[in-house]
Formats: C-alpha cells, sequence, structure tokens
C-alpha cells in the first residue's frame, strides 16, 4: 500500500426505571459532578441494562416496523446493498487486484482476488481467497472484516484483521497469499486496538495492550516493540513509550526499495503529534510543528499545517502542503517548495503518491478539483486531473506507487452514481472500469448550492437536491444533514438509499457545510472548536432558517440527521432550538459531554471539545452538553436514536441515557441499539437494511 495517502474523509433503546418518578440531572456546585439518574446505563453488556435496550427496541420495531410499506423499503434498501451490480472495489497486490464482497449469499463477506483483464468483463471470474461467512461458522465467532496489511515488495504475506461484531478492536492473524491459508506458527496478535506493521519478512512493529500501564487514556497503545518471528510477544522489547495522557503511539516502515526507513509516530491529541526518524536504536526528531503532519514519499518529505508556519525566512499559511528532499532536511535544510496553499474558499482534502507524482485533491467551495504534480528541472510541474463532475466528488487513489503512476478514479454526484476509472498521472486519458447503476429514478430531480448568512455573518454554504419543479409553499418534506467537526468535509455524492427513500418521493434533501469541518481547511475547522463549537450549531440553525424562509419547507416539514459528531451537532438542536425542526434522527451520537472523556475513545476528542475536568472549559462545554441541558418544561419535535452494543468509539450510553432521561420527561422519543455492528452501527448488509428502514420510516411518519 502507498506511503504516502493521507484522505481527510466514517451511522438503540428503552425500560426498568420508565415507572419510576426520575429526577433530573443535577450538579455538585463545588465538585461539578453530574448527579446521573442514568450512570447504571454506561454498564455495556450488563444483563439488567441489555434487558433494558431489549425493551426499548421492541418499542422502536413496534412503532416503526410493521406494514408493507415499511417491507418494501428494507427489502428495496437491502436490494441495494447486495446488489450484483455495485462496484467491486479493488486495491492490487503482486500481480492481482482483491476486492472484499458482501451480499445476500455471503453476508459476512469474502475476500477475493482477479486480473485486471478479467476485472474489466462485466462479469469477471474471482478467486476466493478468504470465506469470512465460513470462517466464522467455524470458528464459531461474529467476525467482522476489518483489512489486510501486505509486505511490500514481496506481496506473499500479509496481516488479517477481524473483529468481533464490528467493535473498533480486532484480532491480528498472518496470512499466506500464495496458499491462501492463515500461517501456521505465524503472528497473531489477541483482540485490542493494535496499531501492528511489518518491519521485515520476519518482524513486526507492534503497539497494542500489553497489560497494565500499556495504554493510554484514550484507550489506544502507548508502548511500541519489535517482535521477531519464532519469539512471544511477550518478550518483544520496547523501543518506545508515549505518555498516559498521550491519544496513541505507532511506528511504520517505509518499504518503498531505496528508501527503507523506520519511523515512530506519538498522536499527543487528535491536532499534534511529533515524528521520529528510527535508526541505529535513536529515535531523530522530524521539526515541524506539533500540529502539522509530517509523511514521506520516496526522495520527499511532506508536511501539511494547521497553522500559520516560520521556517527559512518564511511565513507559510495554515491549510499549506510544502515539500522538501528528506535527505537534504535532516541535514539542515528548511528551504520547502510548497505544492499548495489555500484561498479563502479552496482547501486541500486529500493527497497521495503514485511513483512519480503528487495528487492533490483540492476543494474549491466545495467542488472537488484534482491536480497532478511532477518535479522536473528544479520545479514542480501543475496539471488538472480530467473527469470531475461540477457537482460532487472525485477521488483518487494510486493504483502501485512503488511501480507506476496509475491511479484509480472514483467520482460520483447526488444525481449520477459511482464511476471507476484507470488513469495515468501526467496524461489526459482515462480508462472507464466500472459503472455503477441507477438505483433510483432521477428525472425531475436537480442539485443547486445556495448560501446561509450565520449568526456572525459568515456565509455557510450548503447544497440541495430535490425536485426541479418545488411548489416553495413551505409544504415539502426536507431532511437537512451535517457533521461539523474534526476537519472533515461534505461533499454531495451519490446517495441511492437516501434516493429510493427520501428523493423518488419528490422531497428534499440538504447537505450543510458548516464550521468545523474541512470544507474550506484548517481555519474553517478551528473557527468552531473548544469554547466556539456553538459557531458550528449556529450555522446549521442558519441553513435551517434559510431553507424556511426560502419557503423550501417549513418546521413541522423539516427533519434533521446526523452521526457520531453530527449526533452530537442534532442533539445540539433538540435542546435549542426544538421549534425549528419537526423530527430528529440521531445516530451513534456524543450526547454527554461531562463525560465523554472517560467513556471508551473519548479522551482523545479533547482537543476537539476540552476538558470538562477544568472548570473553566466545562463551563462552555455544559452550553453544548444536550444531555444536561434538557429541559422538562419546554416541547420537543420526535426523536429516533439509534446506536450499537459493540461500538467501542462512542460509548452506546450517550444514546441510551439521552433516551432514558428524555421518556422520563414524557416526551416523544424512541431507541434502537444494535447488540452488533461497531461504531458503523450494523455488522452485515441485513442488519444496516433494517436500521436505515427504520430511521427513514420515522422520518417519513413524523414529517410527511
Amino acid at each position: 500500500m502507498p506511503c504516502l495517502l493521507r484522505v481527510s474523509l466514517y451511522p438503540l433503546l428503552w425500560s426498568l426505571l420508565i415507572a419510576m418518578p426520575t429526577p433530573a440531572i443535577s450538579e455538585s456546585p463545588q465538585s461539578e459532578q453530574p448527579a446521573d439518574p442514568f450512570l447504571w446505563l454506561e454498564d455495556v453488556t450488563g444483563e439488567r441494562q441489555l434487558d433494558w435496550v431489549r425493551a426499548r427496541n421492541a418499542e422502536s420495531v413496534g412503532a416503526l416496523a410493521g406494514g408493507e410499506a415499511f417491507a418494501t423499503l428494507e427489502s428495496r434498501i437491502l436490494s441495494i446493498i447486495d446488489s450484483q451490480d455495485r462496484i467491486p472495489m479493488i486495491s492490487k497486490i503482486g500481480d492481482h487486484f482483491y476486492n472484499f464482497w458482501r451480499d445476500a449469499k455471503n453476508p459476512k463477506g469474502v475476500w477475493r482476488r482477479t486480473t485486471l483483464d478479467e476485472y474489466r468483463k462485466q462479469t469477471p471470474a474471482w478467486e476466493q481467497v478468504i470465506d469470512l461467512d465460513a470462517l466464522a461458522a467455524k470458528e464459531e465467532e461474529n467476525w467482522v472484516w476489518h483489512g489486510a496489511s501486505v509486505l511490500e515488495p514481496q506481496d506473499r504475506f500479509c496481516l488479517i484483521s477481524l473483529s468481533r461484531g464490528g467493535a473498533d478492536a480486532d484480532v491480528v492473524r498472518e496470512f499466506d497469499l500464495a496458499h491462501n491459508a492463515f500461517v501456521d506458527d505465524g503472528f497473531v496478535l489477541p483482540e485490542a486496538k493494535s496499531r501492528v506493521a511489518w518491519r521485515t519478512a520476519n518482524s513486526l512493529f507492534v503497539a497494542t495492550d500489553f497489560g497494565p500501564g500499556s495504554l493510554t487514556s484514550s484507550g489506544y497503545p502507548r508502548t511500541v516493540r519489535e517482535w521477531v518471528r519464532g519469539t512471544s510477544l511477550a518478550e518483544a522489547p520496547l523501543i518506545f513509550e508515549g505518555q498516559p495522557d498521550d491519544m496513541s503511539v505507532g511506528a511504520f516502515r517505509d518499504l518503498t526499495p531505496g528508501f527503507e526507513r523506520d519511523f515512530i509516530s506519538r498522536q499527543m491529541t487528535f491536532y499534534s503529534s511529533k515524528l521520529f526518524l528510527f535508526r541505529d536504536g535513536s529515535l531523530i526528531p522530524i521539526q515541524k510543528p506539533d500540529d502539522a503532519s509530517a509523511m514521506v514519499h520516496r526522495e520527499w518529505l511532506l508536511i501539511e499545517l494547521r497553522s500559520d508556519w516560520n521556517i527559512g525566512g518564511l511565513t507559510h499559511q495554515a491549510g499549506s502542503l510544502l515539500a522538501v528532499n528528506f535527505t537534504s532536511f535532516l541535514e539542515g535544510n528548511r528551504t520547502f517548495r510548497v505544492l499548495f496553499s489555500p484561498t479563502p474558499r479552496t482547501s486541500l482534502a486529500a493527497f497521495a503518491g503514485t511513483r512519480n507524482r503528487i495528487i492533490l485533491t483540492t476543494l474549491d467551495n466545495v467542488r472537488s478539483r484534482l491536480i497532478s504534480l511532477a518535479f522536473r528541472d528544479g520545479v514542480w510541474n501543475e496539471e488538472t486531473l480530467p473527469g470531475i463532475p461540477p457537482y460532487g466528488t472525485a477521488s483518487a487513489t494510486p493504483v502501485d506507487d512503488l511501480e507506476s503512476d496509475d491511479y484509480f478514479l472514483i467520482t460520483a454526484s447526488s444525481l449520477q452514481p459511482a464511476t471507476l476509472s484507470l488513469g495515468t498521472a501526467g496524461t489526459a486519458s482515462l480508462d472507464r472500469l466500472k459503472q455503477s447503476p441507477s438505483f433510483f429514478q432521477t428525472e425531475g430531480l436537480d442539485v443547486v448550492q445556495h448560501e446561509a448568512i450565520s449568526k456572525d455573518g459568515t456565509r455557510i454554504p450548503y447544497f440541495q437536491i430535490g425536485p426541479k419543479d418545488l411548489p416553495f409553499d413551505g409544504s415539502t418534506p426536507t431532511l437537512l444533514y451535517g457533521y461539523g467537526g474534526f476537519e472533515i468535509p461534505l461533499v454531495p455524492t451519490y446517495e441511492p438509499i437516501t434516493g429510493v427513500s427520501w428523493l423518488e418521493h419528490k422531497r428534499v434533501y440538504v447537505i450543510a457545510n458548516i464550521r468545523g469541518g474541512g470544507e474550506f481547511g484548517p481555519a474553517w475547522h478551528q473557527a468552531a472548536l473548544k469554547a466556539n463549537r456553538p459557531r458550528a450549531y449556529e450555522d446549521f440553525i442558519a441553513v435551517a432558517e434559510d431553507l424556511i424562509a426560502r419557503k423550501v419547507t417549513s418546521p413541522k416539514h423539516l427533519g434533521i440527521k446526523g452521526g457520531s459528531n453530527g449526533g452530537l451537532l442534532v442533539g445540539n438542536m433538540l435542546t435549542m432550538r426544538p421549534e425549528l425542526f419537526g423530527a430528529i434522527v440521531c445516530q451513534v451520537p456524543l450526547l454527554d459531554m461531562r463525560r465523554y472523556h472517560t467513556l471508551l475513545a473519548g479522551a482523545s476528542w479533547m482537543g476537539e471539545y476540552g476538558n470538562p475536568d477544568r472548570p473553566e472549559e466545562w463551563k462552555f462545554i455544559r452550553s453544548f452538553s444536550p444531555y444536561h441541558n434538557i429541559d422538562p418544561t419546554r416541547s420537543y419535535p420526535p426523536l429516533f436514536i439509534t446506536t450499537s452494543t459493540r461500538d467501542d468509539r462512542v460509548h452506546p450510553a450517550h444514546a441510551r441515557k439521552m433516551a432514558a432521561q428524555l421518556k422520563a420527561y414524557g416526551k416523544q422519543v424512541l431507541s434502537y441499539e444494535n447488540i452488533e455492528g461497531g461504531h458503523g452501527g450494523a455488522a452485515d448488509n441485513k442488519q444496516k437494511a433494517f436500521m436505515d428502514a427504520l430511521s427513514w420510516a420515522f422520518l417519513d411518519r413524523e414529517l410527511r
């Protein structure tokens, strides 16, 4: 896999205390510790807690899943997810192209391979490598595929990651691609949130759970060891140790022939890190700002900035991508070449390296553009790559950065299904390999971009997908979607499930590009960090108000949806502006911001939200903690919350406790918790179809 590959971009419940009078959440002015009546729901797998979950699930299923219309919708969603006409996305290992595929016959999935010539055919012949359904049945485990990491350039041995039930934690096993079998006495790591990478054919860099003291406060590894084949994991010598309050540590080897180098990374927070060259047992710091990202690609060191950096007598702007020869950098050279410099409405979304080039994915007013860069005669030359839709998304992935400048180009828009093409950077030709079918009717639909004005005067773009002949009388059911966090941009792409569930019924779907995301680079993200988090919510409110002012819809017909950080967004819409909305779908959410940093991976997000243990920070965090801002005297729109028992990233207690508190106050709330499925919410296609159908049935019921 490429050494250089950066992509900026990832959707319950009710019960035992219902009959009891429930006090509001209170806080001691001395300790600021919530007196939480539903703290008991944080025990993820306790029998009492799961009985509560099952009761809530039954209530939601009874309310939403009955009737022919639901069965038809669920069946249609499942037919899309299981469709044999979907594009089987591939990655190159050796002479073959590999794909992981789920469908009705293989609900857990099959890892398979073919040749490029065969792949071009309408119905390729695939060779099965791993049948995950058979493996799960044989081992009596609910395995969920988490991917494979190959040893380059030999391309024979790989590390297979498998999760029980879809959790982030996984088991790692060595696999032999020449014999399609797990390696007897090969490398095997027990279940953990591990960071594992090949160093040589007979050794690994391993960051995993080595027992007490080996994990950070975020639950990720804080020690790196080198594990040599034939020795026990417990004997692997320590080569690096981070601090207890770091987010995580890891190590990797650049396996590019002629550029073999070892690196160790220390991630202090989500947005700060240190990178070290590990050579002859010594750590050589790569000198960069802590909030910048550093990567290597062949002879180049590339640094992506999140804040302005004065170096070599020049000030480089936040959001820039810089390049310098790695060897000369180690010798003291600090003269960087600028590969990308942002403007107020352009940003760098992703970049990746081919054999001789760097491919940049940029956003220009939230519209994708791809650029190829090549270093010739002392200058980086720039070319625009072809085939990008005007409204939509595009991504380029190197086919094999060790061998060629070939890349896979994936394009799509809200009304145009995905296309997979094969291109060669430096040429204008594109070879279309696969085209996804149209899964829903788009006749009469259109995509337009608008702007709303936020509370502080900032222009907030949003995409509106819906009928060209809208009545503009406020009667059209409209769904507004947002995220607004972690510098992740939202761009319009083809969403067939949204199409069949919503757009085909002449309804409107809106994507809001609020602050906190990455649509306009680091500054757009940083504008909504910590104490400024409410700006993201003001932006979302501005878009909702603009839709109402333009008479696209009205509050009783306006629904909103968000997941994870987007779940926190819509949870705040519930408590801040309930009168604006007719229904809310809140998926795998954060909602209790007083305890989020103590639950699973929550501590790793304090760079985004702040530290609630600091009184001065809890003061502003409390303002956007939906669980603490429920008012029993206010009227709230109907809410549907979904989560997963096996989500070991965002704790399911966020959803459980919010549902329980609202229920205790007699508010309109339904919840559904999948007993497995991880942060994605579902472990297989059938589960996903059912959960999706529940959400769309809820929106249909409340907004029509």
